[in-house]
């Protein structure tokens, strides 16, 4: 069986086009919230709305904390604001702490209230664009933060098409769609991506993205998938491929003469790591970036 590492192509089509937005209302905006997936902090910066966000004051929110391993949500809170950037840990769907960004966005923007003061204008509501990859939660962030539905949310990537305006009592909110960027560096950040949902399942090899996914949890959760799929620890010695063949058989997932529906069962795996079924799970802590991040 070949490497089980997913090769992820992939055009990104309007992205270009909103990062090019991006840079024109970046004068507009007083500060950003950078929505992060909590699972995976690093796999989900993107480096391009780093390099657009220049020195703007920022808050990184991990989002879907519900879904990832709390001890290791707490290590990258704890990395953000040792390097002086605002930082919290949410789970938009219930609204926990999400309340709790207003207030860090107020203290990054401690300066610029400053300044607006001196001038004779401190009345001036904050500008704050809120941006992200595609499918980590923006839309139910916002409308969890507006108390009702002002923007379009669903579990996919791609719902949200063009930028708006949403006006809260102590903000305006420009909500901005998803944006992945041209290249990735490596295929663990793709696949990282792609194991979350941000990057359309359509165009993925769904059975290479399962095995690959297999791969990552014997190495880091092993306890998890033998739980969660009742295997025998020998199991986990088997080759991604026919670990997967083992979950569909212990899931009655065969076809006519007893063969294995392995895309069948990936379908499922994926369903089951990104609803958090098989638990919480983290698949990347900052001490396995220190030198990039």
């Amino acid at each position: 069986m070949e490497d089980s590492k997913a090769s992820i192509n992939w055009f990104p089509g309007h992205m270009t086009r909103t990062l090019r937005v991006m840079e024109k209302e970046m004068k507009n905006v007083d500060a950003l919230v950078i929505m992060l997936d909590a699972r995976i902090p690093y796999s989900s910066m993107n480096p391009e709305i780093e390099r657009v966000a220049g020195t703007k004051p920022r808050v990184y929110v991990l989002n879907k904390r519900d879904l990832a391993d709390e001890k290791i949500t707490r290590e990258w809170i704890d990395y953000f604001r040792k390097n002086m950037n605002g930082a919290l840990a949410v789970d938009s769907k219930k609204g926990s702490n999400v309340k709790r960004v207003l207030r860090n966005i107020n203290r990054e923007l401690e300066e610029v209230l400053k300044r607006r003061e001196a001038r004779g204008i401190s009345n001036l509501k904050n500008r704050v664009m809120i941006t992200g990859i595609p499918n980590v939660g923006k839309s139910t962030f916002i409308n969890a933060l507006a108390g009702k539905n002002r923007v379009k949310s669903e579990d996919r990537p791609g719902v949200t098409r063009g930028k708006q305006w949403i006006s809260l009592d102590e903000f305006d909110l420009l909500d901005m769609p998803g944006v992945l960027w041209p290249k990735f560096e490596n295929n663990t950040v793709a696949s990282n991506l792609a194991f979350i949902g941000s990057i359309r399942d359509e165009i993925l090899d769904t059975e290479t993205l399962a095995m690959s996914l297999l791969g990552e949890m014997k190495k880091i959760y092993p306890g998890l998938l033998i739980e969660r799929y009742k295997l025998d620890e020998e199991d986990l010695l088997l080759d991604d491929y026919d670990l997967l063949c083992r979950i569909a058989r212990k899931r009655g997932m065969l076809m006519s003469g007893g063969v294995e529906n392995t895309e069948r069962c990936a379908a499922m795996l994926l369903d089951e790591f990104r609803s958090s079924r098989i638990g919480r799970i983290s698949l990347e802590r900052p001490s396995d970036h220190v030198s990039t991040l």
